[in-house]
Formats: C-alpha cells, sequence, structure tokens
C-alpha cells in the first residue's frame, strides 16, 4: 500500500458517501411525487459515483454485447462481485427492478429510495415463501414494462471464487416465461467486496446472448452458469495481462 493510494482511497469513500447523503437530500422532491419519479434517481446518483470512482480511483468502465440487450421486459441475470455493479447497471437500467435484500429497506434515506422505486426486496431467511415472492413480484414488474436485474449467487464474490448459484434464478425463469440475458464481468480485480482501496483499471461488463424461454430447468442454469462463469474467467485474465 502507497500512501498516495491510502489518500486517494479515503477521498473516494469520503466523497461517495457525501453524494449518497447530498442526492439523497436533493431528490426528495421526486421521491414525493411519485414510484416513476422515484426511479429516475437513480441514474443520476449512480453517474456522480462512478464520475468520482473515475477521478479518485482510476477505475472506468466498458460496456460489451450492448446488442444483446433487449427492448423488452426479460431477467438479467449477472454476476456479481462488487458494488460498483449496481451502480453501472443503474446508468443502463433506470427504471428496472432489481432484486436484492431486504435488509438493505432498512438503510437511511437509500433504503426509503429503494422501496418508493418498486425494487423486489427478498428475505433470503424466509425459504420457499421468499421464491413465491419473488415470482409474484416478478410478474408485476414485467407486466409494468420493466426488466429484471438479478444476481443469481444472491450475494457479492470475489473473483475466482466457486460459483454457488441459489434456486432463484431457477423459479423466475421457468415461471415467468421470458429470457434471460446472461451478464459477465470483471469488477471485483479493481474494487472488491467491502474492500476499502481501489485498484484503477477498466471494468468490463459484457451482455451475452439471451437463453430463450422454455428449456428445462437443469438444461438452463447449466447453461446459464457456464455461460456467466467462462467469459467472466475470461474477463478476469484479460485484466491481469
Amino acid at each position: 500500500m502507497t500512501p498516495l493510494l491510502l489518500i486517494r482511497s479515503l477521498a473516494f469513500n469520503i466523497t461517495f458517501f457525501a453524494w449518497a447523503f447530498i442526492s439523497a437530500i436533493l431528490f426528495i422532491p421526486l421521491f414525493a411525487i411519485s414510484t416513476s419519479t422515484a426511479q429516475m434517481v437513480g441514474k443520476p446518483w449512480a453517474q456522480g459515483s462512478l464520475f468520482l470512482a473515475r477521478i479518485f480511483c482510476g477505475i472506468k468502465y466498458e460496456i460489451r454485447g450492448k446488442e444483446n440487450i433487449l427492448a423488452t421486459p426479460v431477467i438479467y441475470a449477472s454476476k456479481h462481485q462488487s458494488a460498483c455493479d449496481t451502480l453501472i447497471f443503474l446508468t443502463l437500467f433506470p427504471r428496472v427492478a432489481y432484486v436484492l435484500k431486504k435488509e438493505l429497506l432498512r438503510l437511511p434515506f437509500w433504503g426509503w429510495y429503494l422501496w418508493r422505486m418498486k425494487m423486489i426486496a427478498i428475505d433470503r431467511s424466509a425459504g420457499a415463501s421468499s421464491i413465491k415472492q419473488l415470482i409474484r413480484d416478478g410478474k408485476t414488474a414485467l407486466g409494468e414494462g420493466r426488466s429484471i436485474v438479478i444476481f443469481p449467487e444472491g450475494t457479492r464474490t470475489k473473483p475466482n471464487a466457486a460459483p454457488d448459484y441459489q434456486a432463484g434464478i431457477t423459479a423466475m425463469y421457468s415461471s415467468l416465461a421470458v429470457p434471460v440475458v446472461p451478464v459477465a464481468l470483471n469488477s471485483g480485480v479493481y474494487w472488491g467486496k467491502n474492500a476499502f482501496f481501489k485498484k484503477s483499471g477498466t471494468i468490463i461488463i459484457e451482455f451475452l446472448p439471451a437463453i430463450p424461454a422454455g428449456l428445462a430447468k437443469k438444461e438452463f442454469i447449466e447453461r446459464l452458469q457456464n455461460e456467466i462463469e467462462t467469459a467472466t474467467n475470461k474477463l478476469i485474465k484479460e485484466s491481469e495481462k
């Protein structure tokens, strides 16, 4: 660790949380008007946060496979290695429904925004009932013309960690009958899980061709995991060159 890295990381973390607080206050009028206006908050907040990451930490990002982003409501199933993933997705999909853990709704200010924006908040300790809620809320989101972003492993993972895909994505795929777009990334190389220090470089988010609806559950989850993990491993190797 160098003194410069310490200073840059400290400056980023201070300004990052300050911007989150300022944004929460600044956008109160949009929060108050309606759900649709509250959903407009995510993009400028995320853009500001990514600007800070670039200025203080030298972190940029690149989107690949844009042709695989579909105009119709679908499910985007993404690898999850960093808080930065959520920021980037918010710049791309400001109005989609994100599947997240219910505990996040308890966060001061931003938890209230997540509730107002009608995110799909799941109690992971609830077992089968959480799957039923996931499907029910997923149908509602799709019916409103909103795509869904879900992290199939349910949490952030470290690069090269063994995959652990949960049952929620399979249940959504078999019940909602829409295509699933796999998403690979390498964000954990530069902005790790709970990491105070950030490494400069380019985060790559890669959208892969959609998996069509109608496959058997076993075939689907094997294909999804293989495609995400294979592409993610390639991106990690690329970042190590």
